[in-house]
This record gives structure tokens, C-alpha cells and sequence, in this order.
């Protein structure tokens, strides 16, 4: 795709922080763009910005469908849900059969299937695509997930790759698969950082409440951590906050804002989907709920008066203690990525996306929130097994998890005893000892569903199903 001095390449509707971000990382790699919002303010802003560059902001949405190259290629970052139907809604009449339009927001992945449908229909190429990094990684170079029409994804490929991140020259976007992959894949990263979000939250709990360190001290925790295996933006950006007093405060605005935590619901889209697809990720549900919890301050402020008892503190070597909670928070870390990629491969075979994971955790490694150093560990699994079916199997993974483990233990029965929450770290250690057992209790389950309703079960070493009578039948 190439600019004309008078027509632009490359169209998007929402000029927010993110639609902004993108039109001028684009144009600073070469490419005329135009951009569309209803906000004038908006509009403006981007004039602004881009005025030393190939770029241009419309409030008017039939000049802005004018001002672009055929076929035209359309982004679309607007919220998810019926606000991305009327945009579509409003676009099509304007549109020739044959034009691109993509869908760059957090859109359920259902509602992209049903999109692809209702767009192929009118001769429209349409293709949703997750974008993760926030405004820097939009601006500086994002991971982008696009999945469905290959072939409209080969069009926007040159721009795709020239504005993405780059580790090892690398671009970090690929394409993911068909039908609505690309915002299945985005969905599920939002899980995983839910999960490791909450992780990190727990482990200032540990240190604040359990061990009573000063924010200095939390802080110059998180920084080292930083420095080593750990390293990560969800770490990088917490030693930040741990550093930061507002204008005219000498202390950090931290303490300020409300343990009251909000979520824009992809989260509990991944946990949802998981139950259907019956695929196990207790840290991500755990993660979900905790921020449900939070927002019942005034319950928990009256559960606090009545549960109260004498102040948490945790009988324990500082010192040593630390060097076991770094253990410990890797370990929870890799299961919360663990259970991620599982859900991706059993979504995959149900959704038949032929998810190459290997590719995904290759460009999750710059640009998205969720990059860290431990991808290159999840990539260099997957280069060795393409077909691996859990991380956890991977025999580097195994060293890795059998290393740091007794850190989670020693972690947890601390916090358990003392009365720290720390539900994440216990979600994710319960979860690894259950999937480590060549034998679960479950047989007791199905016996019990067989008692009561006649469910059923199955026998070691016997084919069929089976049911009892468990007690003698009652005579008239």
C-alpha cells in the first residue's frame, strides 16, 4: 500500500489515546494516514500532533471515507459492544465492496465471528485484531494480534510489521488464525495479566502487611526483581508507582487511591470461555473475583470490625523470607502463563484456529503488557514442541517450576498462618500439586453424583459406564 500526496493509506475511526497513538506511529514510519471522531477536541488534538507529519484529522466521516486510497483500509478503536455496531452500521453505505475494516478494540470474540459473517455478506474484507501496549506501545510500537481474513491481513501487513515492537529485529505481530482468533488471543492475554496483576498486588500485601516494610523498601523490591528473571513491564511500571508522589505531596500517591479495583471485562470473558471449554485456570478466576471483593469496601470494612484480632504481622527471617517470595512469585507467574497457553491450545482444537503458540508467545515478548523474560522460555518450549499440550510438560519449564517451588510453599503456609490473603498464590500452588497427581479424589465425586442422581461412572481397567444402587431400595 502506498500514499498518493492528496489520498491517504490508512484510515481510523477514534481518535482516543490508542487510535491517536497508532495514526502517528504510522505516519512516522512512512505512511499517509487520515483519522475520523465525532469529538472535535479530538480531532484537533491530532492536527496538532501530526502537523509536522503525513497526517490528517476529519470530524466529518464522508470526507474522511473520500480521502482515502481504494480499496480502502479501515481501523476501527472504538469500546466494544453496540458501539462498534453503529459505527459499522454507519460505514457501510460508505463503503465499496472490496474495502478493509478492522476491528482494533477488545471486542468479544462472538461478536467478531458474527461481524464476519454480516460483513463477507456485503463484499467487505473484515478482520478483528487485539492491540496490546497502551498509549507508549501504540505510539513507540504495540503487539497486535490479527486473525481471520488472510488475505486483507496480507494488504496490512507492511504497516502492521513497520509500526509493531521488535525483539531480535523482529516484528511483533503475526497472523494469529481464522474466523476470530485474533480477539480470542487478545482476550486470553488480558487473562494471564489479570492473573499476574493480582499476583503483584498480593505480594505487597505480603511485604506491607505481612513483613511491615516501608514503601521505600517494597519499592527497592520490586526494582531488583526487575533486574533479574522477573523482569517485566507489570514489574517495571510497579517500581514506578512505588516512586511517585504527586506535586506538592511528600508522600506517594499510592496511599491514596481506593483499594476499590475496576475491570473493563475482559477477564471475566476468559474465565467464562474457559468453563465452557472445561479448561482449568483457577489463578486467572481468582484474579477476576479479587477485583469483584474489592469493590464491596463498605462489607469489608464491617467484616473488619467483626473478624478484627490482633495486628498480622509474619514470624520470619526478613531477609531469607524475601529470597523465598521472589521464588515464589516466579512460580505463580509461570502458572498463570501456563494456564493461559492451555487455554489457547484446547480453544484452538474446539474453534479449529490451528493457533501456531510458539508465533503468540514470540510476539507477546515486546510491546504488550504482558511481555517479560520468561516468554523466551514459553517461545523456546513451543520451538521444541510445536504440538506441546501443556507448558508445564516442557522439560526447561519443569527445572524452572521444581526450583522455585519450595518458595511457594514456604510463602504460603507463612501467609495462611498469619492471616495474609494471598488467595492467587494459593490458586496457583493448589492448582500445580492437583495437576502433578497421577490420582485426584474425583472418584469420590463421581460416586456421589452416581448416590444422588444415577449419573453414572466408569471403572479402572473396564470399558462402559456404570451405576449402583447404593443403599437397598426401600420396600412398600
Amino acid at each position: 500500500m502506498s500514499a498518493t500526496t492528496d489520498k491517504y493509506a490508512f484510515g481510523m475511526i477514534g481518535l482516543g489515546t490508542m487510535g491517536r497513538s497508532l495514526l502517528l506511529n504510522m505516519a512516522d514510519h512512512g505512511f499517509a494516514v487520515a483519522g475520523h471522531d465525532k469529538d472535535a477536541a479530538k480531532v484537533a488534538s491530532l492536527n496538532d500532533e501530526g502537523k509536522e507529519k503525513n497526517v490528517k484529522g476529519f470530524g466529518d466521516v464522508k470526507e474522511f471515507i473520500q480521502s482515502l486510497t481504494t480499496p480502502r483500509a479501515i481501523m476501527m478503536l472504538v469500546p466494544a459492544g453496540k458501539i462498534v455496531d453503529s459505527v459499522i452500521e454507519e460505514l457501510t453505505p460508505l463503503l465499496d465492496k472490496g474495502d478493509i475494516l478492522i476491528d482494533g478494540g477488545n471486542s468479544h470474540f462472538t461478536d467478531t465471528n458474527r461481524r464476519v459473517e454480516e460483513l463477507e455478506a456485503k463484499g467487505l474484507h473484515f478482520f478483528g485484531m487485539g492491540v496490546s501496549g497502551g498509549e507508549e506501545g501504540a505510539r513507540r510500537g504495540p503487539s497486535m494480534m490479527p486473525g481471520g481474513d488472510k488475505d486483507a491481513y496480507a494488504v496490512m501487513k507492511p504497516i502492521f510489521e513497520a509500526i509493531a515492537a521488535k525483539v531480535d529485529g523482529a516484528p511483533c505481530v503475526t497472523y494469529i488464525g481464522p474466523g476470530a482468533s485474533g480477539h480470542f488471543v487478545k482476550m486470553v492475554h488480558n487473562g494471564i495479566e489479570y492473573g499476574i496483576m493480582q499476583l503483584i498486588a498480593e505480594t505487597y500485601e505480603i511485604m506491607k502487611t505481612g513483613l511491615k516494610l516501608d514503601n521505600a523498601a517494597i519499592g527497592e523490591v520490586f526494582a531488583k526483581w526487575n533486574e533479574g528473571r522477573l523482569k517485566s513491564f507489570l514489574l517495571d511500571i510497579t517500581k514506578d508507582i512505588f516512586k511517585y508522589k504527586a506535586p506538592g505531596t511528600d508522600h506517594l500517591l499510592l496511599d491514596d487511591i481506593k483499594d476499590e479495583a475496576k475491570a473493563k471485562g475482559t477477564g471475566k470473558w476468559t474465565s467464562q470461555v474457559a468453563m465452557d471449554l472445561q479448561a482449568p485456570i483457577p489463578t486467572v478466576d481468582t484474579a477476576v473475583a479479587m477485583r469483584d471483593l474489592s469493590k464491596y469496601k463498605a462489607l469489608r470494612v464491617q467484616a473488619g470490625d467483626i473478624y478484627s484480632k490482633d495486628e498480622i504481622k509474619l514470624d520470619v527471617n526478613t531477609d531469607e523470607f524475601l529470597i523465598a517470595l521472589e521464588q515464589a512469585f516466579y512460580f505463580n507467574m509461570i502458572i498463570s502463563y501456563a494456564q493461559g497457553m492451555h487455554l489457547l491450545s484446547l480453544a484452538s482444537a474446539e474453534y479449529k484456529y490451528e493457533l501456531d503458540l510458539g508465533d503468540i508467545a514470540k510476539i507477546w515478548r515486546g510491546g504488550c503488557i504482558i511481555r517479560s523474560e520468561f516468554l523466551n522460555d514459553i517461545f523456546n518450549a513451543y520451538q521444541k514442541d510445536a504440538k506441546l499440550v501443556h507448558l508445564l510438560l516442557d522439560s526447561s519449564v519443569a527445572e524452572l517450576i521444581k526450583a522455585a517451588v519450595p518458595g511457594a510453599r514456604t510463602v504460603l503456609s507463612a501467609t495462611v498462618a498469619a492471616g495474609v490473603a494471598t488467595p492467587a498464590y494459593a490458586s496457583s500452588l493448589s492448582y500445580f500439586d492437583a495437576f502433578r497427581s497421577k490420582r485426584m479424589p474425583s472418584n469420590l465425586t463421581q460416586a456421589q453424583r452416581d448416590y444422588f442422581g444415577a449419573h453414572t461412572y466408569e471403572l479402572i481397567g473396564k470399558e462402559g459406564v456404570f451405576h449402583t444402587q447404593w443403599t437397598p431400595k426401600s420396600e412398600d
